[in-house]
């Protein structure tokens, strides 16, 4: 199977398309290298044996698009590409729209031109309106609380619609929560541009001296521990939803919808002990002030996929911590230019 993944050199996307070539599906990488570096290329082939066909161009280029339909004989498509910062997107919302929600609909546009009925989309917890009721099934209220949310939600009421008026088509919506870990080669990790928005490249970047110390926001909420408790999912099990996804449903006309999360929270203080274990190195932290809009714990219902896809995570916050360090300590400064 010739499979379309938008994003394919990014953190999600190049960890999918490792798992995909050991299950014996062809990746066929999009991306423009925004936020990612064709150094990713070279490391995906090294594990695989395998290099990906891969195309730099834009989703939002309908014309490229319609010719890479016509060069590739694509079965599916697997859709990561996007921006995907809370913080940033509350500066450039316009951006955020652009190119998650119009880059979506030129992208499906463009499938549907070329016949190509198959389709799943990286979506994102953040879709869910704030609650203190936990854990998160796919059927609790939406509203999203940022541009970034928003636009990950207008896609998928976009999709939601034109699933109705074209039931041949199979669109596949995959609700994830936090992905952290990296490759357990220590060859592929997250490299993000600039300072990085999530917990575990901040602590990583720390315990390798890139950063002084990690600013934990806020200890004061009702958890076991005061410190604010999220669903981390190590990236190879998010991975491996996308391939049983492609796999139990790609197939089956419909909408499907999934959370893919651990379905347990971890707190902040939890997350730097264990890799303050896994390093061997102490993570110093400062306390500051809460952020707004941000909750005192959200996790996963994991439930509808493991019944449905036969998916669940195997991967622990230990492994998680021990695979983020190998990754850093390796590739100190991230993927480099000149590969």
């Amino acid at each position: 199977m010739n499979v379309l993944v938008t994003g394919g050199m990014g953190y999600i996307g190049s960890h999918t398309c490792v798992q995909m070539i050991e299950a014996g599906l062809n990746p066929v990488i999009l991306d423009n290298l925004s936020n990612s570096k064709q150094a990713v290329l070279g490391r995906i082939e090294a594990l695989t044996d395998q290099r990906p066909t891969f195309y730099q161009g834009d989703i939002r280029d309908k014309s490229f698009l319609v010719e890479l339909f016509k060069n590739e004989n694509i079965d599916a498509v697997i859709h990561f590409a996007g921006l995907k910062a809370v913080g940033e997107s509350v500066e450039n919302p316009l951006e955020y729209y652009d190119n998650n929600v119009n880059g979506s609909l030129v992208l499906v546009d463009a499938m549907r031109e070329a016949g190509v009925k198959k389709l799943i989309f990286s979506s994102s917890a953040t879709v869910y309106a704030e609650s203190d009721i936990q854990p998160m099934n796919e059927d609790f209220p939406k509203g999203a609380s940022s541009p970034y949310g928003r636009s990950k939600l207008m896609v998928e009421e976009c999709l939601t619609d034109f699933q109705k008026a074209n039931p041949d088509w199979s669109i596949t919506l995959l609700r994830y929560f936090n992905p952290v870990g990296s490759h357990p080669s220590g060859t592929m990790g997250e490299d993000p541009q600039g300072i990085p928005n999530n917990l575990m490249p901040y602590i990583s970047q720390v315990a390798v001296g890139r950063r002084e110390s990690l600013s934990v926001f806020g200890d004061d909420y009702p958890t076991k521990d005061g410190s604010g408790v999220r669903d981390y999912i190590h990236v190879d099990d998010l991975a491996s939803g996308h391939i049983s996804a492609l796999n139990k449903v790609g197939s089956v006309s419909g909408l499907h919808t999934y959370n893919l999360g651990s379905g347990q929270g971890q707190s902040v203080f939890e997350m730097v002990r264990a890799f303050s274990e896994a390093s061997g190195r102490e993570i110093p932290y400062d306390i500051t002030e809460r952020r707004a809009g941000d909750l005192a714990e959200y996790f996963a219902d994991a439930s509808k996929a493991e019944r449905e896809l036969e998916w669940s995570t195997c991967r622990s916050i230990q492994d998680i911590a021990r695979d983020t360090w190998r990754w850093q300590s390796q590739n100190p400064m991230g993927y480099s230019e000149g590969e």
